[in-house]
């Protein structure tokens, strides 16, 4: 149940609680957070069977000794699931996640890495979280942003997107004590920083659009402002984890959502506790659709259609052996586009030790 709060100054309009499912605005759809402890993995990158083998596997969302199964039922994840009409961006904090689709691109990318697809028509992926370390827990850390298509590109060309962690656009932010905030700006215009979107028909490829996708990371105490946009989005801050802060003078707390004025700057302090912030912003897309399941299309006739061909085709067009598929055992980040193009962002084919990350230089 969503509560709300008085508004404490001009900049904050909202003040609605959220847990892994975010409420969003156009042209925002949808977005998750899904936080698992898994323990170590067995030689099928999955674990233990007795911590599993009494579990609802296929539907396990409760979390049991600090990690869910979700639709796996070996490897946990999610085995292959239709998307039309719309993008997803994800980010893999920790753990890896392995992705195989209709298009035949397939990859395995994690700690710092994100995927930005575009699955304008009929889509299909399976995204699993293998524990791919057997001597030390798979801690895994996911958040999800689905953005949508205006009308005149839904039905194009689908394609998949890797950005790597080394080639992340990131800065370090020290404050006048000597408090350190990391930003990662994933997609648009954050102060001189400008984070391209890899798909040049996406609604936030525009610049004029306004679309930032933008994550905090602050050290106790650490202060930063961020600064004014165009007034025409929406602009939402989440407050994923941490304990408090104050922002533009409001008194916020972790797992809420802060509806903000777009125009003005807005001051962020955070509380006694390591903070962990989301910024989603754009310009609505504005155009009546009708939505069901995984679907975003024009009308209900056209949703309807959609899932039924869904349906017809499920299996027919799925190019790999299981729908549940992961990497091989001790694969390393990469990935292989349908069109043969392969890609290894640390230069090595074999091994698999996480990335370090990369080192960002603070500044005033």
């Amino acid at each position: 149940m969503a509560l709300f709060r008085k508004k404490a100054s001009g900049a904050v309009l909202r003040y609605v609680d959220f847990g892994s499912h975010w409420d969003t605005e156009d042209p925002f759809l949808f977005a998750s957070h899904h936080r698992d402890e898994y323990p170590k993995g067995n030689r099928q990158q999955a674990p233990p069977l007795d911590m599993i083998g009494w579990r609802n596997l296929g539907h396990d969302y409760k979390k049991h000794d600090g990690f869910r199964m979700y639709h796996g039922k070996v490897v946990p994840g999610f085995p292959m699931h239709a998307h039309w009409g719309y993008e997803t961006f994800t980010v893999a904090e920790t753990g890896y996640i392995d992705t195989f689709d209709t298009e035949g691109n397939q990859s395995r990318f994690g700690f710092g890495d994100a995927q930005w697809v575009t699955a304008s028509s009929k889509y299909q992926h399976c995204e699993m979280y293998p524990l791919a370390f057997e001597d030390r827990p798979n801690p895994n850390d996911i958040t999800q942003i689905m953005i949508n298509l205006p009308l005149e590109m839904k039905g194009s060309e689908n394609r998949v997107d890797m950005l790597w962690s080394e080639d992340m656009n990131t800065v370090c932010h020290l404050d006048g004590s000597g408090r350190k905030t990391k930003i990662f700006v994933y997609a648009g215009t954050y102060g001189d920083i400008y984070a391209p979107v890899p798909n040049p028909g996406s609604w936030a490829a525009d610049p004029e659009h306004g679309v930032k996708i933008v994550q905090f990371y602050m050290e106790p105490g650490a202060e930063i402002s961020v600064p004014a946009s165009q007034k025409n989005v929406s602009r939402n801050l989440y407050f994923v984890s941490g304990g408090s802060a104050v922002v533009a003078g409001f008194d916020a707390v972790s797992g809420y959502r802060l509806k903000l004025r777009p125009e003005v700057e807005i001051p962020i302090k955070n509380g006694d506790e390591a903070s962990r912030m989301w910024l989603l912003e754009g310009a609505p897309i504005g155009q009546k659709m009708s939505s069901f399941g995984p679907v975003v299309l024009k009308d209900d006739m056209a949703v309807r259609q959609a899932m039924k061909d869904i349906r017809n085709d499920e299996y027919g067009v799925w190019p790999w052996n299981i729908i549940d598929k992961a990497q091989p055992r001790g694969a390393p980040r990469f990935v292989m586009y349908a069109d043969g193009r392969e890609e290894y962002p640390d230069g090595r084919p074999e091994g698999f030790e996480p990335p370090e990350k990369r080192n960002i230089q603070c500044r005033e």
